[in-house]
C-alpha cells in the first residue's frame, strides 16, 4: 500500500503569509499551435508539501541539495494526536523507543479542504521538540504549513534545525493510519536552497 501525503501545488493552495502566491502559467500549448505543452512555475521553495533544512532559519546551515538521503528515506512513525491546539511532551507517550522519523497525523489535515490559510493550526511545543531530540528524532513532520505556532516566533524551528533535524511541513494524513511505514520524502535539488517543495510518500 502507497500513501500519498503530499499536497498537489495550485493557484489558490494556501501559502504562509508574506509569501506568494503559486503560479502556473502556460508558456506553450499544444491546443495553439504549438509542438509540445510546456509551463512556467513560479511560487515559493516552502509552498505545500516542502522540506526544511538548516539554512531556512540558520545562517550558514546545511543547504536542501546537502540533506543526507538517509534522513528523508526509512522506516516512520505515523503517531496520531488528538489535542486539539498543541503537541506536548504527554502527546508523546507510546513512541517507541529507537524512533528516527516521526509525521504527526492530527485535526490539521482536515485545513486543506477549507478554503484559505487556516490560523488555528496544531503546532509542536518546544519542549516536546526537545524531547524528539534527546531520543535521537532524525526528522519530524507535520500535516499544516508550520510546525510552530502562528506568529509567535521561530522557536520550535530553530530548536530542531540546530540539532540538524529535518523538517517536512504541508503534509496530509488524510485516510492514514497511525503505525510505521517507509518514508520517501525527496525535495528539488536546488543548489544551496534553503527549502524545496517535495513529493512524500509512506509504504505499508
Amino acid at each position: 500500500m502507497i500513501y500519498d501525503i503530499s499536497i498537489p501545488i495550485t493557484p489558490d493552495m494556501p501559502v504562509w503569509p508574506g509569501d506568494v502566491n503559486a503560479e502556473i502559467t502556460p508558456a506553450s500549448r499544444i491546443s495553439q499551435g504549438e509542438g509540445a505543452n510546456v509551463s512556467i512555475l513560479r511560487f515559493s521553495t516552502h509552498v505545500g508539501t516542502h522540506v526544511d533544512p538548516p539554512l531556512h532559519f540558520i545562517e550558514g546551515g546545511n543547504t536542501v541539495d546537502n540533506l543526507p538521503l538517509d534522513i528523508l528515506v526509512g522506516e516512520c512513525l505515523v503517531h496520531k494526536v488528538d489535542s486539539p491546539s498543541v503537541i506536548t511532551i504527554a502527546d508523546l507517550e507510546g513512541v517507541p523507543a529507537g524512533t528516527v522519523r516521526i509525521i504527526f497525523k492530527t485535526r490539521n489535515s482536515d485545513l486543506w479542504r477549507k478554503p484559505g490559510l487556516q490560523y488555528d493550526y496544531v503546532y509542536l511545543d518546544p519542549d516536546a521538540a526537545k524531547w524528539l531530540m534527546k531520543r535521537g528524532i532524525r526528522l519530524v513532520g507535520t500535516d499544516y504549513l508550520s510546525v510552530d505556532k502562528m506568529r509567535s516566533g521561530h522557536v520550535t524551528h530553530t530548536l530542531l534545525l540546530q540539532a540538524g533535524v529535518v523538517i517536512v511541513e504541508g503534509l496530509d494524513c488524510t485516510g492514514v493510519p497511525e503505525g510505521m511505514y517507509t518514508l520517501a520524502c525527496l525535495p528539488l535539488k536546488i543548489k544551496g536552497g534553503d527549502g524545496a517543495p517535495a513529493r512524500a510518500i509512506l509504504m505499508k
